[in-house]
């Protein structure tokens, strides 16, 4: 039994010196380092996306509170608009004022609530009898009243004087609704100056203030605009007739009955037009005259002079085109005695 029980592998001797433990081989220690760091990916690489979803979701998050926002205003604003047309003008106003508050550059809204906090300070109801005896207007209140009525009228430079003075009795009195009156005053009053009156600086200055007190409408701009090019056209009348013309062509397209008092726009582009065609005709321009005389008579006749001038520019500027005519003298096999005959036969090009 000893035989079998003993060890088969040779034993290496044992030094004696030799004091140092034996050190256990760990074979499986870059096994467990691999699989550490793979864990540690895996872990990373899940943060990652959760990051990735948490971001995603917040984008979306917003993106949908900013349609929900927009698509809330649109909806107040179009509920504004219907209360104007039913003069509902507090409810509109609440409504604009809320759109303002959380969108200041929705289009529309501050135009429409200036708007409406003009035509809210307009009295609705009935014009009272104008009383006998001469109301005292002393206090800012009556001053007030007095405005009313005389924008009621479109009494527009008399209520102009008495809404200063209301700010001269009292500048802090209705701050609001006076400057919306302001607005509707000047408004109104440059617009009469310009198309009623023919006071174009006039009707510009007051426009100008006007849009002091609030944006202008389209057609209040256009209007200025047109009177200040009627201006400039105008300083070149007599003295400068192609700018005269040009000028006026655009002025009498967009305002046509536009005027300062003599001559609408589309008279002075009618006059210019003639003058300057004279004036080409005269530097032998025939072409340019014909086209400005064309121009001029789309809005009325010739005078004498221009008629005269139109018709010899026109046989100028289109001169009649000779065309060949050969006449054969002699007969088929026979030589011709004299050369061909050739004739001028004109024709006009239209």
């Amino acid at each position: 039994m000893s035989e079998q029980i003993e060890n088969t592998q040779p034993q290496k001797p044992v030094d004696v010196e030799d004091t140092q433990p034996i050190k256990p081989i760990k074979k499986k220690s870059s096994r467990w380092r691999y699989i550490l760091i793979s864990v540690l990916g895996f872990l990373l690489l899940v943060g990652l996306g959760a990051y990735g979803g948490y971001s995603s979701g917040i984008g979306d998050r917003l993106k949908a509170e900013v349609s929900v926002t927009s698509k809330q205003l649109s909806e107040q604003f179009t509920l504004a608009l219907v209360d104007i047309a039913s003069s509902r003008y507090a409810t509109a106003q609440e409504r604009l004022e809320y759109i303002i508050n959380k969108d200041p550059s929705f289009p529309g809204a501050q135009e429409k609530l200036t708007e409406v906090l003009v035509a809210s300070n307009i009295p609705t109801n009935t014009p009272a009898p104008t009383p006998t005896s001469t109301p005292d207007f002393s206090g800012a209140e009556s001053a007030f009243q007095r405005a009313q009525q005389l924008i009621q009228a479109q009494d527009w430079p008399n209520a102009l004087n008495a809404l200063d003075t209301i700010r001269k009795l009292d500048p802090t009195y209705k701050t609001a609704q006076v400057d919306g009156m302001y607005y509707y005053v000047l408004r109104n009053h440059g617009h009469n100056l310009i198309t009623k009156e023919g006071n174009l600086e006039g009707g510009i200055y007051y426009l100008t203030l006007a849009e002091r007190f609030g944006p202008l409408d389209n057609s209040s701009k256009g209007l200025r605009e047109g009177a200040r090019a009627y201006i400039t056209g105008a300083s070149f009348w007599e003295l400068d007739w192609k700018q005269a013309v040009e000028i006026f062509a655009q002025v009498g397209t967009g305002f046509p009955s536009l005027w300062d008092g003599t001559m609408t726009a589309s008279q002075r582009f009618y006059q210019a037009s003639m003058r300057y065609g004279d004036e080409l005709f005269a530097r032998s321009d025939y072409c340019g005259a014909y086209l400005n005389y064309t121009n001029a008579m789309a809005l009325g006749g010739l005078d004498k002079t221009s008629a005269k001038n139109y018709n010899n520019a026109f046989i100028s500027c289109y001169p009649a085109t000779p065309t060949l005519e050969i006449i054969a003298t002699n007969t088929i096999g026979v030589l011709p005695t004299e050369p061909p005959v050739v004739t001028e036969v004109p024709t006009v090009a239209p």
